[in-house]
């Protein structure tokens, strides 16, 4: 058993982090006699493997479906983990979509600051309209 400091350091994480994933469901921590929160020695590569999903993108949402997955030093294509291969996919399928929904919305600004110039180039060269020129007062 372990306390949060060790596991921690141990996992490259905070003891911040720590209690996040316990608030989401994706770490356990028994409270010991003086309340403070002890874990099991797996939990050292279950905070490894969810810092590592979490930094890839993941939810905690997504990282909560593989289970007990998460509790092995290296998470392999075993029965348990069939999740991963759908969850990355999934996840994969939606930063296409926003990346063709952000290079379109990219296009469509460069086209209106490219119709900007134009008018600003076209503006600057017609000579009634040269900034020292006064338009006539009309009477």
């Amino acid at each position: 058993m372990m306390r949060i400091g060790e596991v921690a350091r141990r996992a490259g994480v905070t003891p911040r982090a720590l209690r996040y994933y316990e608030e989401k469901g994706l770490l356990r921590a028994r409270r010991d006699h003086n309340g403070y929160r002890v874990y099991e020695e797996d939990t050292v590569h279950a905070a490894r493997n969810i810092a590592r999903l979490l930094r890839a993108g993941l939810s905690s949402e997504d990282v909560a479906r593989f289970g007990d997955c998460l509790r092995r030093e290296r998470m392999d294509p075993s029965p348990d983990c069939a999740a991963l291969l759908e969850v990355y996919t999934a996840r994969l399928a939606m930063l296409d979509r926003r990346i063709e929904a952000l290079t379109e919305l990219r296009g469509r600004l460069a086209e209106e600051a490219r119709r900007l110039r134009a008018a600003m180039a076209a503006h600057a060269s017609d000579p009634d309209r040269s900034p020292g020129r006064r338009e006539p007062v009309q009477a």
